[in-house]
């Protein structure tokens, strides 16, 4: 199977959870297999996700609750760590 095939070779790069990262169902919004939320391309390059942090990035568009993974993001780029009291808010 697919997703397991994608599992084993270390490309799912995003799962529903909750809070706690715990695989549970209320987590799993659209029932996706394996809790399964994002996945890389096999050379890691390119990853493709079903949630959209780019509708939750600003206050003006409701939330900001997705603008974490890009601050995660650039923070991995800089060789540094997302901010932790960003994080503790979550």
């Amino acid at each position: 199977m697919l997703a397991e095939r994608l599992g084993q070779e270390e490309r799912v790069v995003f799962r529903y959870c909750d809070a706690q990262g715990r695989l549970r169902e209320g987590a799993n919004p659209n029932g996706s297999l394996h809790h399964i939320a994002g996945v890389s391309s096999a050379s890691g390059n390119v990853v493709g996700m079903m949630p959209h942090p780019e509708r939750a990035s600003e206050a003006l568009l409701g939330s900001t609750d997705g603008r974490l993974l890009f601050e995660s993001v650039l923070a991995y780029l800089a060789g540094t760590r997302p901010d932790n009291d960003l994080v503790a808010r979550r």
